[in-house]
């Protein structure tokens, strides 16, 4: 399969006329594709579905690419099964009838207060290890503002209970302690003590958020769980890891937090991609102001 990559890579250079740089971001994400479907057994072009491009779709999406990202990705997709079909290699495109997803250039959109508080309180309703698992997870996010990355990545020792506070390694390697309100801890200490050890199950794991079968939890199975608490909250729209994280930063500067701190302790390098928050508080503002003032 890399021998037909390699083909269209030349085809670019030598066709096209296409920049060196243009042709390593094609290769990156035409390897990418290759390693997917190579994961899923998946041996020969012709053997390609629709069904395996949407999944590597959403694939793309748990992984939490920018909307623009993963539209080049899959134009890039697009192109290459363009050329395979031209050459002879494939009879059918299996990315015909797949839409390149739209760049959403509107701010986000983070949950209300209230939201939050109801999507919060749907694993508190149980004290399996699961329910215990899930409570300091989804807490931990909104206390902290993490990446998705972020919070899979964090390894037992990364908390600090006594102290509040949590120790996560950002891009770049950068490391930033980050606080904890109380009720994000009392979540934590309940599932170190009560529900991590039923899921390891004798297995020697320092990841802190594991699966049922004892191994780190993947983006995956944190972006379907979040899905699975929102839908049973009936939080309307869709709610992902980031969501949390736009909410967090939402709410603190709506609360008065100085865009400086917030910045900090998303863990952004320029603060120009922290604004946009104070765009999206702005926004609430108006809209509340829209919706109560008796002239407006």
């Amino acid at each position: 399969m890399l021998a037909q990559v390699e083909e269209f890579l030349h085809f670019l250079a030598v066709e096209k006329r296409y920049s060196t740089h243009t042709i390593a971001a094609y290769r990156n994400d035409l390897i990418q594709l290759l390693q997917f479907l190579e994961s899923g057994n998946v041996s020969s072009w012709p053997a390609v579905s629709r069904t395996h491009i949407l999944d590597y779709i959403m694939h793309l999406k748990t992984r939490e690419y920018a909307p623009s990202t993963i539209g080049r990705k899959i134009a890039a997709v697009k192109s290459f099964f363009h050329f395979l079909v031209a050459e002879g290699v494939l009879k059918d495109d299996p990315t015909v009838a797949v839409d390149s997803p739209l760049v959403d250039k509107r701010l986000p959109h983070p949950l209300s207060p209230e939201d939050v508080a109801r999507l919060l309180a749907e694993p508190a309703r149980s004290k399996t290890r699961k329910a215990l698992r899930d409570r300091a997870l989804l807490e931990l996010m909104y206390a902290t503002g993490m990446r998705a990355s972020e919070v899979i990545a964090l390894k037992v020792d990364a908390v600090d209970l006594e102290a509040g506070t949590v120790r996560c390694l950002g891009k770049g390697k950068k490391e930033r302690i980050l606080p904890l309100y109380d009720r994000a801890r009392e979540a934590l200490k309940d599932y170190l003590e009560k529900g991590r050890a039923r899921l390891l199950q004798g297995r020697d794991e320092k990841a802190l958020f594991v699966n049922r079968r004892g191994k780190p939890l993947t983006r995956q199975g944190l972006w379907l769980l979040i899905k699975e608490y929102a839908e049973a909250a009936g939080i309307i729209g869709e709610v992902t890891p980031h969501t949390l994280r736009h909410s967090f930063a939402t709410h603190l500067l709506d609360g008065g937090a100085g865009l400086r701190e917030v910045q900090q302790l998303l863990g952004h390098a320029n603060i120009s991609t922290t604004q946009i928050y104070t765009k999206v508080s702005t926004r609430r503002k108006r809209e509340a102001y829209d919706q109560a003032h008796p002239r407006a």
